[in-house]
């Protein structure tokens, strides 16, 4: 129970100070033992990476997994085995006061950060058989004690591997993408970046923040992409459409290289790459291509599928500049109209995607055909 707003007395059954010695010499404890399983009924999980996915933030509400089924068939039906069968929890507190009279620990500010499918389960379970706690069965904890924040963040994630904890989690906690949001806040004030698995998309309040990284990189200039990594064929942007995840994890190397140019880039460019990528998936222009993909509502355009989207994001890649400040900015020429983008993409999607839209966003054919388009108009308006 919590005795004030960062206190939290943990009632356990047994407990051993397990600290190895370079734990001690880095100002670390570590405790183990058993606990019933009322007393982390309470705790938060605000330093886990991912919260009890059952009851995630958002609209939808995601069905149990196989490990949470499995939790629940043991708590039911085998009660005394839950201690042995589940794997239990790992706690962070900034600091600890053990009591072994009462059979108490005062913790810090304490949080679950492995172990929050078992604390969703636990609280279910008991809401369902209220005796049970007045004979709960054990839980297995381990407390780690310190005030390292970082630590906390990296203990956090590797605690989860085994959970397959999904890399917008990973990035979200270690603040990876907190400028991004930053720079996308300062255009969109109400709107949020998903930064984990369980701030559902659905919920109108969050950006999908692994498709604000795609769109970024496909208008990112190929100057920018080449210099930061030689080995991307920064002329194809195949991957910013087909490869999601290669997508974050170069943008997390991006945030986390020394040389801060091109996250400047990316930053100067996540809400004009949001706002341009809005504008073409539902782009009234595309009215009479006759595209068969293309989602229509009476005689409006509603949706055009990414595969058809992303060649002509990338193709306005040829329009990325800086201003006078030094700030990355879209600057279409005067003489360009998107009709002729239109055009060509409906040519391209057509004679080498063959009509489907997904062989159309993975086409280095068709990246290449719409690029050459406005770099025809960047080099006109510079002459």
């Amino acid at each position: 129970m919590a005795d004030q707003a960062n206190d939290y007395t943990f009632q356990f059954l047994n407990c051993r100070n397990i600290s190895a010695p370079e734990d001690e010499a880095n100002g670390r404890k570590v405790y183990s033992g058993h606990a019933p399983a009322t007393a982390v009924l309470g705790l938060e999980d605000n330093e886990n990476v991912r919260e009890y996915l059952v009851d995630a933030k958002g609209k939808q509400k995601r069905s149990p997994t196989l490990v949470h089924q499995a939790i629940r068939k043991t708590l039911q039906d085998t009660p005394d085995q839950f201690s042995i069968l589940n794997g239990g929890m790992v706690i962070v507190a900034r600091a600890a006061s053990l009591d072994d009279k009462t059979k108490t620990m005062k913790l810090e500010s304490p949080s679950i950060i492995n172990g929050s499918q078992t604390q969703g389960e636990l609280r279910r379970f008991f809401e369902r058989n209220p005796a049970s706690l007045n004979d709960p069965p054990s839980v297995k904890f381990e407390i780690i004690v310190t005030n390292d924040d970082d630590l906390i963040a990296e203990i956090s994630i590797a605690r989860n591997f085994q959970n397959d904890v999904r890399a917008i989690s990973i990035a979200g906690r270690r603040g990876q993408l907190d400028e991004l949001e930053s720079a996308i806040r300062k255009v969109f004030p109400d709107l949020k970046l998903r930064k984990s698995e369980t701030d559902l998309i659905a919920d109108e309040d969050f950006i999908d923040t692994e498709k604000l990284i795609q769109v970024i990189l496909a208008l990112m200039p190929s100057e920018v992409l080449e210099n930061f990594d030689s080995s991307i064929d920064a002329t194809s942007r195949v991957f910013t459409y087909s490869q999601k995840t290669r997508c974050l994890k170069l943008y997390q190397r991006i945030v986390e290289d020394t040389d801060t140019a091109t996250l400047k880039c990316c930053l100067d460019l996540a809400p004009v790459a949001w706002n341009l990528y809005a504008k073409w998936k539902a782009h009234q222009g595309f009215r009479g291509t006759r595209i068969r993909a293309i989602e229509r509502e009476n005689g409006e355009i509603i949706e055009v599928p990414d595969g058809v989207v992303f060649p002509i994001l990338a193709a306005h890649s040829a329009f990325v500049k800086k201003d006078g400040s030094g700030k990355w900015k879209l600057s279409p020429p005067a003489m360009f109209a998107d009709a002729e983008l239109i055009s060509a993409a409906k040519q391209a999607y057509m004679e080498i995607a063959g009509h489907n839209p997904q062989t159309m966003g993975k086409s280095k054919a068709c990246y290449s055909t719409l690029l050459r388009i406005t770099q025809i108009y960047a080099r006109l308006a510079k002459a």
